[in-house]
């Protein structure tokens, strides 16, 4: 993931960081290391020489500074006074928010089938505000059903053991709590037809995982649109996520998984290009307001309009 820059006229302090924490420890490592980098660059001195000063690398500053390690009290005491701060007060701060940023999430009990590119988007959602999704083949995972999910995940791990796939679907069903809570972000999702007419899992599953979307499309912090086929070709070549965070120190950053890791943008130009293509999905995809009589016309399973 490429350095983080804050948006241009957001600013935040480690005082209001700790007073008003947001997201898990992946967030706080990020704003912790945008902190380290600015105080660094200010100081003018460079990551080999910060590396030096903790016995480490210049590579060890920069996995600090992008946020993809957790630090030692010690490594951070020790930056601080190479950087010339100096005052108790400060140096507290930084330390306390170094202690949070190393605190195992939510999720680190699931590190048997966690795989850590994937932890990495666990620890972005629960400091986002909005976030915004185009699935192609799959019902989007934050909105699946236990059996729909189950049947993604014996698709994507053919060899895993019954214990295996329970616990990512435990995992998977624990993550979407996150959308019923007060703060819950808000997620906008356009799913492509083709995800609705695969019945992954068989035609009960499907018919319940068809319910479930029309139960959480009348959520008010959730936007479902629908991607039919007559639109013929999409902006988007495949499925894309886009996060954006109440932290003022983070940008949006666009995820793409592959098939055993996922790429991590956060260039502006990278970005702007991805919501580009995100803007155009949601333009040409069927509104919001058409969605429950998009899904109660699906006829391709038996007996699954009279369900409904």
């Amino acid at each position: 993931m490429a350095s983080a820059q804050p948006q241009p006229g957001r600013v935040s302090s480690v005082t209001d960081i700790l007073s008003h924490p947001r997201g898990g420890p992946t967030v706080l490592r990020i704003v912790l290391g945008t902190h380290l980098r600015r105080l660094r660059e200010r100081a003018g001195i460079s990551r080999e020489a910060a590396g030096d000063a903790i016995r480490g690398s210049h590579a060890k500053i920069s996995r600090l500074e992008l946020g993809r390690v957790g630090a030692k009290g010690r490594d951070i005491a020790d930056l601080l006074t190479l950087y010339g701060v100096v005052d108790e007060e400060q140096r507290d701060q930084f330390l306390t928010l170094a202690r949070q940023a190393s605190t195992p999430g939510w999720w680190q009990k699931y590190s048997d089938v966690l795989p850590s590119w994937f932890e990495t988007l666990i620890g972005l959602e629960e400091a986002a505000s909005v976030i915004r999704t185009y699935e192609v083949q799959f019902i989007p995972g934050l909105l699946q059903t236990a059996d729909y999910a189950r049947a993604c995940i014996r698709l994507g791990h053919p060899h895993a053991s019954h214990r295996q796939v329970e616990r990512r679907v435990e995992l998977r069903l624990e993550r979407q709590k996150l959308l019923l809570r007060p703060e819950a972000p808000k997620l906008w999702a356009v799913v492509d037809e083709a995800a609705l007419r695969r019945p992954l899992g068989g035609a009960e599953a499907m018919r319940e995982q068809i319910r479930r979307l029309r139960e959480l499309a009348e959520r008010p912090n959730i936007t479902l649109q629908i991607a039919p086929f007559r639109l013929g070709g999409l902006a988007a070549a495949g499925p894309v996520t886009i996060l954006r965070f109440r932290e003022p120190d983070l940008p949006d950053i666009v995820y793409l998984e592959q098939l055993n890791s996922a790429l991590y943008m956060d260039k502006r130009e990278d970005v702007e290009d991805y919501m580009a293509v995100m803007d155009s999905l949601c333009a040409t995809a069927e509104p919001h307001g058409k969605t429950a009589e998009f899904l109660d016309g699906l006829r391709f399973l038996d007996g699954l309009k009279r369900s409904l």
